[in-house]
């Protein structure tokens, strides 16, 4: 099907093809200015992650991965675009917690942020712990098998089922929405939109979730990373593949 042009309520223009992407209207998308940064970078700062190449060097690397006893991370030699970060244990609470620490965010007034993961659990999705989102430079996200960061925006499960809640905290004061229940070895997409700091809809595979919304309270407003983790909750050896994500905010 030819690409469509699309004028958002907002009177933002887009464009897609429905047999591609069936969710844009009315999606997360639909409200960003992608096409209005691509004549003028200055209009966003864009974090677009396609796993091309993975560096965790201490360093100099874009990446820093902090294990909890164990844990590792690679790009698939399977599937173009993947990043499998891997608990490396059957032991709960053991496994990897990584952060892009080279590339903030950090909400304010006025600064809309987009955000949306693709991510994938095996072996398996109801023995892990993790989150996938942003969060303030933590290398204990999730510690003691309950959710440690102070700052974050993002969808953890720390009940080893499976069952993903979305998160807001803003200094430790926490709030937390239903969001979604993953199965093994199958994609789900975690969107979210960032009013300034008045308000954060959720998205699932492109759809707003109903009351889903994060209040003002709970917006973090200190520097957060795209962030992710998996432990194993144990008995299994959890693997989180992680595909593209983009995060896009006003400057």
């Amino acid at each position: 099907m030819p690409t469509q042009g699309h004028l958002s309520g907002s009177q933002r223009a887009s464009f897609h093809d429905p047999l591609l992407d069936g969710t844009h209207l009315g999606g997360l998308w639909q409200t960003c200015p992608l096409w209005e940064h691509l004549h003028n970078p200055n209009i966003l700062f864009v974090i677009e992650e396609n796993w091309q190449s993975y560096d965790a060097a201490a360093t100099d690397g874009d990446y820093t991965l902090t294990q909890s006893v164990t844990g590792a991370a690679a790009i698939s030699t399977t599937t173009p675009g993947v990043l499998e970060l891997d608990s490396n244990s059957t032991t709960a609470t053991q496994g990897a917690n990584l952060q892009r620490l080279k590339a903030c965010i950090i909400p304010a007034a006025g600064k809309h942020i987009w955000a949306e993961f693709k991510v994938k659990v095996v072996d398996t999705f109801d023995k892990v712990e993790m989150f996938v989102g942003l969060s303030a430079s933590d290398t204990a996200i999730i510690a003691s098998g309950v959710l440690h960061s102070d700052n974050n925006i993002g969808w953890y499960c720390d009940t080893d089922n499976g069952v993903l809640l979305f998160s807001g905290e803003k200094a430790g004061v926490p709030a937390a929405k239903a969001a979604a229940t993953i199965a093994e070895d199958t994609w789900i997409r975690l969107g979210f939109y960032v009013d300034g700091v008045t308000s954060i809809q959720q998205y699932i595979n492109g759809v707003a979730v109903a009351g889903g919304t994060i209040p003002t309270a709970n917006i973090p407003i200190v520097a957060v990373y795209p962030s992710f983790v998996c432990q194993s909750a144990g008995t299994n050896d959890p693997i989180m593949h992680i595909g593209p994500y983009r995060i896009a905010q006003l400057r």
